[in-house]
């Protein structure tokens, strides 16, 4: 055979090689665009099985102390909560409708406030010569009527994505809290039949992992909440009720939250003077630290071991996809990769059984 009849063979592997690295470039690419598009979705698909997770853990505990069915007892664990959320409501409303109405007044102080706390410096007389020194002046922008009516369609187009995602959430946490096995089932039966006793084992632990990291988080949601509380009214700061309740419920999302929770709170102690938020300061950097160093590493032993600089990496990256929701979710996504990395690649592929989940 001469080299001239074993060139052609030659170049149709290579073309045949080179359409195979292209076409699966090609389709690589196409599923991140499609991921991409559906990041929102899936990152909601998340959410509803964090709801769905302690639901179907009442139920249980309750089927295993009393022997009823566990559809039985998951309808009785969400009666308990609807109502008793609803009882909390009933009977915070006055308090919180109080603090409302007097954050409505407040506010305009706030903002003055803060406006000349501003000008008392070269930095922010900067900044705020970027703002308009009144409403008024918004309208005499060119175009600044559209602009605003753009912004306000936006609004409410915002309020509607909101509540659908919310309905959404609710029934898909409902759907997935009932039937369970059913979803478990279905995507062990995408696995080869060696490996469907490990799936069903790597997902049961991540279900207990994400159910332990929610324990968790609620119940140092619950401590912030009081701590900060407590040490708002003895420092006798404005609306220190509905501060607490900000705080706490912000404490979800981990790096970021504490951040966000002094702001407000910053901004409402300097009515009384720098002093007063130079103790606002020192309150909310020691429920912090009391928060990471000592609430945390008790509650969540297991889980303890999350590198903070990963965590926030993880939160910036996927905040930029998916903003509020994906600095919410980002924890709950660490927590799911790490387990999928120690047992499939670290037990797995490496062989190392000596790392523990």
């Amino acid at each position: 055979m001469t080299p001239k009849e074993t060139l052609p063979v030659s170049n149709s592997v290579f073309v045949r090689r080179v359409g195979i690295v292209l076409g699966l470039t090609i389709f690589a690419l196409l599923l991140l665009s499609l991921l991409g598009a559906a990041f929102d979705v899936l990152l909601l698909i998340l959410a509803a099985t964090l709801v769905a997770l302690p639901l179907r853990a009442g139920a249980r505990w309750v089927s295993n102390r009393t022997r009823w069915p566990e559809g039985v007892s998951l309808a009785i664990v969400g009666v308990v909560l609807v109502g008793g959320l609803v009882g909390l409501g009933l009977l915070l409303s006055p308090l919180v409708a109080k603090q409302a109405e007097q954050l409505q007044q407040e506010m305009p102080k706030v903002l003055d406030n803060a406006r000349k706390q501003l000008e008392k410096t070269s930095l922010g007389s900067r900044l705020l010569d970027q703002v308009p020194q009144s409403p008024e002046k918004l309208f005499e922008e060119n175009g600044t009527s559209r602009k605003l009516a753009r912004q306000a369609f936006g609004a409410v187009s915002t309020t509607l994505n909101t509540f659908a995602d919310i309905y959404v959430l609710f029934f898909l946490s409902l759907f997935l809290a009932s039937q369970p096995g059913l979803y478990v089932d279905g995507i062990v039966m995408l696995v080869p039949k060696s490996g469907r006793q490990r799936a069903r084992h790597v997902l049961d632990k991540l279900s207990e992992s994400l159910l332990g990291w929610l324990k968790g988080t609620f119940l140092s949601m619950l401590i912030v909440g009081i701590l900060s509380g407590l040490g708002l009214w003895l420092l006798g700061v404005r609306l220190a009720g509905i501060l607490a309740l900000f705080a706490g419920l912000i404490t979800f999302i981990p790096n970021l939250g504490p951040i966000l929770a002094l702001i407000p709170a910053l901004l409402f102690a300097l009515l009384d003077g720098p002093q007063q938020a130079l103790y606002v300061f020192l309150l909310y950097s020691g429920i912090q630290a009391v928060e990471s160093n000592v609430i945390t590493p008790v509650i969540q032993k297991r889980l303890n071991d999350i590198p903070p600089a990963l965590l926030l990496v993880i939160q910036i990256v996927v905040g930029a996809f998916a903003g509020t929701m994906g600095l919410a979710m980002a924890a709950p996504l660490l927590v799911i990769g790490m387990v999928l990395v120690k047992m499939l690649y670290v037990q797995d592929v490496l062989e190392d059984d000596s790392v523990k989940i």
